[in-house]
C-alpha cells in the first residue's frame, strides 16, 4: 500500500534461499505460485510491508521490499509456504541497503544463477515486479531501482559475452538428452507446461535435436495448441494425460503446479521412462521418482553440465560487474537527490506563492510586462532544475531559498 516516501536505504531488504545452500526439495517448500502471491498482497499491510515483490524460480525464492525490519518480510513470505519460518530463517541470506541493491543487480545479470549467465531470470523479475506494481505495492523508489536493474541487465547482455552461447536450464535439458539418449528421433517425447521455461525447452528440442515427435500438454489447452501449430507438433488436453504419459519414452515437466502432476499411479506399471523435471516444487510425485524403471533428472543435476560456453562466460564476469557498478553509482546519485525533494518542493511552492505578492508584482511590472500563467511556471521550474543541479554538484543540503528567489527575479529582467 503506497502513500509514503522511501528515502532511507536501511529499510530496504532482501531475504531469500537459493541453490547454493538448499536442494530442490527444500526450495520447493518455499516456492510461490500466482495464487500465493495474491495472498501475500492481501496480507502485506498486516505485516507493515509497504513495498515488495517476490521472485520465485527453480533456483531461488526471494522477497525484496521496504519494511521496518527483515522479520516482517520473512514472516509475510512464510505465511504462504509449506516450509516453516524457522527453517527459512536458518537457511536464508539477508541483505539490506546497498548490499540488497547490488544483489538484485547481480541476480538480473545472471551472475547469481545456477547456470552462469542464464537470462531467463530477467523475464521472471519483470513478471514479479509487474504484478506488485499493478497491485500498488511498488512506489517511485523501487520503480526507479528495478528499471535501472533491467537497463543494466540489458547492457550486460548486449555488450558482454556473459549470456553468449546456448546455456540455460532449458538448453541443459536438451543437451542432456543429446548426450545420453541414442536414436532420439525414434523416441516419443511428452512436454508438460508451455510457459516461459517449457516454451524455450520445446523450441530447443526442435532446433537442436531435429525431432518433432513431441506432444504438448498445458493446463490452458489453447496455449499448448498455439505453440504446437507454430512448431508443427502435436498437442493433447489434460484429460488425456494418463494416456500420453503411457505412450511417452521421455517426459519433460515444466509446470508451476503446487502439487505433483505426474503420479506414481501414472507410471507404476509403465515401460522404462526418462523424466526431466524442470519444476520447483517438483511436479513428479516422490514415490514415482523412486520406481526402479524410472530415471529422473532434476534442475540441480542439470546445472552440473559444463562446456566451453560456460568457461567463456566466466571470463566476462569483470565486464558485467563494471557495468553494474556504473548503474549502482547512477542510482545512488538519484537516491541522494531524492533527499532534496522536500526542499525543492518547498522552494517551488514559495516561488509560486510569490506570484500573488503585491511587492513582487509591482517590481516585476516596473521592469517588463508581468509574466503570468504557464510562462511563469516554466520560469519557476527552470530555477528549481538549476537549484537541483547545484545541490547535487556541491552536495549542499541547506535551503537555497534566497538564491532561488534572486535567480527567479533576475530572469524577469531579460
Amino acid at each position: 500500500m503506497l502513500g509514503h516516501n522511501q528515502t532511507d536505504l536501511s529499510t530496504f531488504f532482501i531475504a531469500g534461499i537459493n541453490y547454493k545452500k538448499t536442494d530442490a526439495n527444500l526450495r520447493g517448500m518455499y516456492a510461490i505460485n500466482s495464487d500465493q502471491y495474491a495472498n501475500l498482497i492481501l496480507l502485506a499491510p498486516k505485516f507493515k510491508v509497504k513495498e515488495f515483490f517476490v521472485l520465485s524460480t527453480c533456483n531461488r525464492t526471494e522477497i525484496y521490499g521496504f519494511a521496518e525490519n527483515i522479520k516482517d518480510l520473512s514472516n509475510l513470505l512464510c505465511t504462504q509456504t509449506q516450509g516453516s519460518t524457522d527453517t527459512f530463517n536458518k537457511m536464508a541470506y539477508v541483505k539490506k541497503g546497498l548490499k540488497a541493491i547490488e544483489h538484485l543487480f547481480c541476480v538480473a545479470a545472471g551472475l547469481d544463477s545456477q547456470i552462469l549467465g542464464d537470462y531467463e531470470i530477467v523475464g521472471q523479475i519483470k513478471k514479479a515486479f509487474k504484478y506488485s506494481k499493478e497491485n500498488r505495492f511498488i512506489g517511485a523508489y523501487m520503480d526507479r531501482l528495478v528499471n535501472e536493474v533491467l537497463k543494466s541487465s540489458k547492457l550486460i547482455r548486449t555488450n558482454t559475452g556473459l549470456s553468449g552461447g546456448s546455456i540455460s536450464v532449458s538448453f541443459a535439458a536438451v543437451q542432456y538428452l543429446k548426450e545420453k539418449v541414442s536414436n532420439i528421433a525414434d523416441k516419443q517425447i511428452l512436454l508438460l507446461g508451455t510457459g516461459k521455461i517449457g516454451g524455450n525447452t520445446c523450441k530447443n528440442l526442435v532446433d537442436y535435436l531435429q525431432t518433432k515427435n513431441i506432444t504438448l500438454i498445458n493446463r490452458t489447452e489453447d496455449k499448448a495448441a498455439k505453440l504446437a501449430i507454430e512448431l508443427g507438433l502435436k498437442y493433447a488436453s489434460m484429460d488425456d494425460l494418463s494416456n500420453q504419459i503411457d505412450r511417452a519414452d521421455i517426459i519433460l515437466v515444466a509446470t508451476n503446479s503446487a502439487d505433483p502432476v505426474i503420479l506414481e499411479s501414472h507410471i507404476v506399471n509403465s515401460s522404462d521412462k526418462l523424466i526431466i523435471d524442470l519444476s520447483i516444487p517438483y511436479n513428479v510425485e516422490k514415490s514415482a521418482q523412486e520406481l526402479a524403471h524410472i530415471t529422473l533428472i532434476n534442475v540441480d543435476e542439470l546445472s552440473k553440465i559444463k562446456d566451453e560456453t560456460l568457461q567463456t562466460r566466466i571470463g566476462e564476469i569483470p565486464k558485467a560487474k563494471a557495468i553494474i557498478a556504473a548503474h549502482i553509482t547512477e542510482f545512488s546519485a538519484w537516491h541522494e537527490m531524492r533527499k532534496n525533494v522536500p526542499v525543492l518542493k518547498a522552494v517551488k511552492d514559495r516561488l509560486l506563492a510569490m506570484q500573488q505578492c503585491n511587492m513582487y508584482m509591482n517590481y516585476s511590472a516596473s521592469l517588463s510586462p508581468l509574466t503570468v500563467g504557464h510562462n511563469a511556471e516554466e520560469k519557476i521550474q527552470k530555477v528549481i532544475n538549476g537549484m537541483a543541479i547545484k545541490m547535487r554538484q556541491q552536495n549542499l543540503r541547506g535551503c537555497n531559498y534566497i538564491e532561488a528567489i534572486n535567480e527567479y527575479i533576475a530572469t524577469g529582467t531579460n
